[in-house]
């Protein structure tokens, strides 16, 4: 349908979408360390935006996330430094929060739906909360020892899910910060993680080729998805439609693309 060529000059390393339908915003983050931010108009053509240009360091932008309704953007760096943007193209995309952590690389970041929360996962283990409101730490949790590389709110805002390299996802209260739940089963690092829409299911996706849905209410996995014998890169519910079951996508190293109806399977 389109194609955006040479959006980055030395490749893409993370690309995201806005969650609301209505935000028809997406950003990339490219090796050479921009941002760019893309937008779809009326008659479905992706344009560009622009570009947030403060910091053009490799390795000043890594992970990247967006906010369900596109006005957002959080970043993680390799010296472990989480940026918030706020993406108002009439203010050339100002740098509105600046957090600080212990310094170890920020593999993975996410913002709750409602915007009030950014949380990042790092190579030595550590996953920090902040609030976007007061622009303060609000907890620095414990519990997976090894690098964390995803992390991903509840829709509701209310837990925070985290796996990485301890092949266990943790499950935290976002107001207490205390460890909920732990899920384990994988036998590989955790490296996606992904909430349905009512926030009933958490589906994972592992370096062990496989994905699981876990039903957080029973602390439970349901269903086990092999994607043939590569690493499972990516696992995403599509967007909820009144008239078909939940339906999620899975992606790796077998080269193909998998989708799968229903939180069971």
């Amino acid at each position: 349908m389109q194609t955006l060529d040479k959006a980055h000059p030395l490749g893409i390393h993370h690309l995201v979408t806005a969650k609301e339908s209505t935000a028809r915003r997406a950003a990339s983050a490219g090796f050479e360390g921009s941002v760019k931010i893309w937008s779809q108009g009326e008659d479905g053509q992706w344009v560009l935006d622009g570009s947030i240009t403060d910091q053009n360091k490799p390795g000043s932008i890594w992970a990247i996330a967006l906010s369900a309704d596109g006005q957002y953007l959080a970043s993680s760096s390799i010296n472990g430094q989480i940026n918030v943007w706020s993406l108002d193209a009439s203010q050339n995309f100002p740098r509105i929060r600046e957090y600080e952590t212990k310094g170890s690389f920020g593999l993975a970041v996410a913002l709750s739906d409602n915007g009030s929360f950014t949380a990042s996962g790092h190579e030595n283990g550590s996953i920090y909360v902040f609030s976007n409101d007061t622009g303060r730490l609000v907890h620095s949790l414990a519990g997976l020892v090894h690098p964390v590389r995803s992390v991903a709110f509840s829709p509701a805002s209310k837990l925070l899910a985290a796996g990485g390299d301890a092949r266990v996802i943790a499950l935290y209260d976002v107001t207490s910060g205390e460890q909920v739940a732990n899920f384990t089963g994988h036998g590989g690092w955790v490296l996606t993680l992904d909430w349905s829409d009512t926030g009933e299911y958490l589906l994972s996706g592992s370096h062990d080729s496989k994905a699981k849905v876990w039903r957080v209410e029973t602390r439970t996995c349901v269903a086990t998805h092999s994607h043939g014998d590569k690493p499972l890169w990516t696992a995403r519910w599509l967007p909820k439609s009144p008239t078909k079951s939940e339906m999620f996508a899975l992606g790796g190293g077998n080269n193909s693309i998998s989708f799968y109806r229903e939180a069971a399977g």
